[in-house]
């Protein structure tokens, strides 16, 4: 087969609508362009919906009323409702798009307590911090020498027989129990 007959075949293939509704597809078929031989199954589904005449009258009507909106909008459009009503034959696209609002509105509410968090957290990081500064102050002013306690053999003053250690006071202080 020569390619212009090749070529020939693939523009003359059917359209998916008159391909299912079992008619003959020339070159003015007016659901071609928004339904291709190779989407049989979106066509399929407006067609339960709509119905083909129904369908031929929206895109007649978009024609006369919207001649800049690209069919590939009017398509998308089209297989979205139809898919929408068969999901939810009662408010179709609509329910999506109030569930989607109340989803919205969850959220904000959720961002809103997530913003109060981290406002009430900053607020005690803001007091410990506070805290933590006062604390440094203090032992800054204060002088080694002024510390009750040695750091090395936690003696108290200066009297040895003062020392506390608990495994060697008891028996070096002779008590008996």
């Amino acid at each position: 087969m020569s390619s212009e007959a090749l070529t020939r075949t693939r523009a003359h293939q059917p359209c998916a609508a008159c391909r299912m509704l079992r008619r003959r597809c020339d070159s003015n078929c007016m659901l071609a362009p928004y339904f291709p031989g190779d989407e049989a199954e979106k066509f399929f589904g407006v067609h339960k919906v709509f119905g083909a005449s129904n369908v031929i009258r929206m895109i007649q009507v978009e024609h006369h009323m919207y001649l800049s909106l690209p069919s590939l909008v009017l398509q998308f459009t089209i297989i979205y409702e139809a898919t929408s009503r068969l999901r939810d034959p009662v408010y179709g696209s609509a329910g999506t798009i109030f569930h989607l609002q109340k989803m919205v509105e969850e959220l904000k509410i959720q961002v809103e307590s997530m913003r109060a968090q981290v406002v009430q957290l900053q607020e005690q990081k803001n007091q410990l911090l506070g805290i933590l500064m006062n604390v440094r102050h203090l032992d800054s002013t204060s002088s080694i020498h002024d510390r009750k306690f040695d750091g090395g053999d936690l003696m108290l003053d200066e009297d040895p027989l003062m020392a506390y250690d608990p495994i060697t006071f008891f028996t070096e202080n002779d008590w008996t129990f």
